[in-house]
């Protein structure tokens, strides 16, 4: 029998879970499966694979099951493969720490008050980050847990970095850049040695390109900057978020268009990004494959602001060693990654189409001799999230 450790992420319309062992003396974590539930606001959709990617459960509704219908399903099906295990712990991603929290910890009924303060700046997955906290502490109180948070890795990035041009009094309300999608820049930190140790030790971009996508600046393994700022929605356009937005044009929306905060909110998370700019959908996929000349000017908004956002990246690291793309479309999309690299050749950046186009995992895609090198990482979030579990609880009791 060996020690598990389940990983879960929940989100606002989502739950997706992996199930790693602790196989003991060398200390090595092994994937034994994964799985999500889909749409459990709407038409719910569930599916598992085992380590080998084989599915091996799939199931559908065509009635919400909510997130306590989700959990209790997610419960049912766990049953079996932990029979023959120990589920030692649960480490769960939490997207926001604020100040406070700069690693991982040990979530107690009053830390999860503090995080529930929160909630505010990343309305969408706090609450349900948090939820399945409470619900395990109130039922299960001797089964440990531990709280992973996205803005942990940007922490220590300098002080002038995380600072907005705001009165003090507004600063230390909490009012700065937290930046976002840590677990993934910290992983993918975590395994360039194993694949360029010249870019480990020096100064790379990281664009973790998805549904939501953001870019991190890192310099011998820390965050120096990123383009998300205090809450989720700034930066890159993502599927549904615009991204970077001038304020200015939220007054406007407000005074001339008359609406109202709860508007705002979901135009900008909900409504815009890829979907707004398209009309057509926030999947990357079926925008490169539509003939819609909107279509083609989100593809082209998408780039144009990675390339700007690039520059002023290496701007923050003084120059540029090594480009990483990481994430759903980073990892899968060589068409967007040939336009970044074009884009970026001003940097040193020259790609080998051939090994972009054939990258599957782990690739390098610049040429030999370019002066800054070019990769695709798959990053792994869950198994941060458990490797964190288990250095938390040491060897788990």
């Amino acid at each position: 029998m060996s020690d598990a450790i389940l990983v879960v992420n929940a989100g606002s319309s989502s739950i997706k879970f992996s199930v790693f062992l602790d196989r003991g003396e060398d200390r090595a974590i092994e994937h034994l499966l994964s799985g999500q539930l889909e749409g459990v606001t709407t038409e719910p959709r569930f599916s598992a694979r085992d380590a080998a990617g084989t599915l091996i459960a799939e199931q559908r509704w065509t009635q919400p099951l909510g997130h306590d219908g989700a959990i209790e399903h997610m419960d049912g099906f766990l049953r079996e493969p932990l029979s023959v295990h120990r589920l030692a712990a649960v480490g769960h991603r939490v997207v926001h720490g604020g100040l406070a929290f700069s690693a991982p910890v040990r979530p107690t009924p009053a830390i999860v008050e503090q995080l529930e303060q929160l909630i505010p700046l990343a309305p969408l997955h706090q609450p349900h980050n948090l939820a399945l906290i409470k619900t395990l502490l109130a039922n299960h109180p001797t089964l440990p847990q531990v709280a992973c948070f996205d803005t942990a890795f940007h922490r220590g990035q300098a002080e002038v970095a995380q600072a907005f041009a705001l009165p003090l009094v507004i600063t230390e309300r909490g009012v700065r850049r937290y930046g976002f999608h840590g677990l993934s820049y910290e992983y993918v930190a975590r395994v360039l040695p194993d694949y360029d140790a010249r870019a480990a030790q020096g100064r790379t971009v990281v664009l973790h390109l998805g549904n939501g996508s953001s870019a991190c600046a890192i310099a011998d393994g820390r965050s120096v900057a990123s383009t998300m700022g205090f809450t989720a929605v700034d930066g890159l356009p993502m599927g549904t978020r615009c991204g970077n937005l001038d304020p200015g044009v939220l007054l406007y929306l407000m005074d001339e268009m008359k609406m109202d905060a709860c508007a705002i909110e979901k135009l900008i998370y909900k409504e815009s990004g890829l979907l707004g700019v398209s009309g057509v959908s926030s999947d990357m996929r079926t925008l490169l494959e539509s003939a819609e000349p909107r279509a083609q000017f989100a593809i082209e908004l998408f780039v144009y602001r990675i390339a700007r956002e690039l520059g002023s990246l290496a701007a923050a690291l003084g120059g540029l060693d090594a480009l990483i793309f990481t994430a759903g479309i980073g990892e899968n999309s060589a068409p967007i990654r040939e336009r970044v690299c074009l884009a970026a050749a001003w940097l040193g950046v020259t790609l080998d189409p051939a090994a972009n186009n054939a990258a599957r995992g782990a690739a390098r895609i610049s040429t030999a001799d370019s002066q800054t090198a070019a990769w695709v990482i798959p990053t792994n979030e869950e198994l941060m999230i458990a490797r964190d579990t288990r250095n938390l609880l040491g060897r788990i009791p």
